[in-house]
């Protein structure tokens, strides 16, 4: 697996989900699903390759099985503690054992679900587990007129929908997380898509085109820094500079 470079966006970075997940089949119909509702999946089927990527790389949510070969997820949660103690953890294990779920919660997990398990009841725990780690408050960004929903990615304009496509929404996010400074074009692309997609400059430029225009009147406006990238900011105030 290919890994981009060490620019980071601190905020933001709830779009990404990691699954560490040896069961390809699982591990597939995980990423498909998580895929269709907007986020950026990467998918790792060890514990070794789990903990590299997660020392090297901006996650918003790890799903992780108890299972894996060559480090145990149990082994992966209490390195990823060590120098993580924010990232929102989702256990998955295939036996319920009272004992297991408690050394898993002990150290460190947010959550546990035992295998089988309905993929509806999986996006509901992680859209909880981003809640929560969006904070105490509402996970709702709100400037001038616009509105963004950061758990069930859907943007309104006083209440109403603003039609956006699972891709016009994620860069809407970014920019949001970092109202009023400069994203870049490589920041955009390692937070929206995974480290298996080809994605070029040219995407986002196209993205960001059809963003600016459905966010007219909206009090909000995206200017581009050439050579840098992207900043949001309030209309007025960027009609002024």
């Amino acid at each position: 697996m290919a890994y981009h470079g060490d620019s980071k966006i601190e905020e933001g970075n709830a779009l990404r989900i990691l699954i560490a997940e040896d069961d390809a089949t699982l591990a597939q119909a995980l990423s498909f699903t998580l895929t269709q509702a907007g986020y950026a999946v990467d998918r790792v089927d060890n514990g070794l390759a789990a903990d590299a990527a997660l020392k090297g790389d901006s996650f918003g949510l790890l799903i992780l099985d108890l299972g894996l070969p060559r480090l145990d997820g149990f082994e992966v949660l209490r390195r990823l503690r060590k120098h993580n103690t924010s990232l929102p953890v989702l256990i998955l294990s295939g036996r319920e054992q009272p004992e297991e779920k408690v050394t898993g919660l002990d150290l460190g997990a947010d959550d546990y679900l035992v295998k089988p398990f309905a993929l509806n009841e999986l996006q509901a725990r992680v859209r909880a587990l981003l809640r929560r780690g969006a904070g105490s408050g509402a996970p709702t960004l709100q400037y001038g007129h616009l509105s963004f929903d950061s758990v069930g990615r859907v943007a309104s304009v006083d209440g109403s929908p603003l039609p956006l496509s699972l891709h016009e929404a994620g860069v809407l996010e970014v920019l949001l997380r970092r109202f009023g400074r400069v994203v870049s074009k490589e920041q955009l692309v390692e937070q929206l898509y995974s480290y298996d997609k080809e994605v070029s400059h040219n995407a986002i430029e196209v993205y960001v085109h059809r963003l600016r225009k459905k966010l007219t009147h909206t009090g909000v406006e995206v200017r581009t820094h050439y050579g840098r990238g992207y900043v949001i900011d309030h209309a007025q105030a960027l009609n002024h500079k």
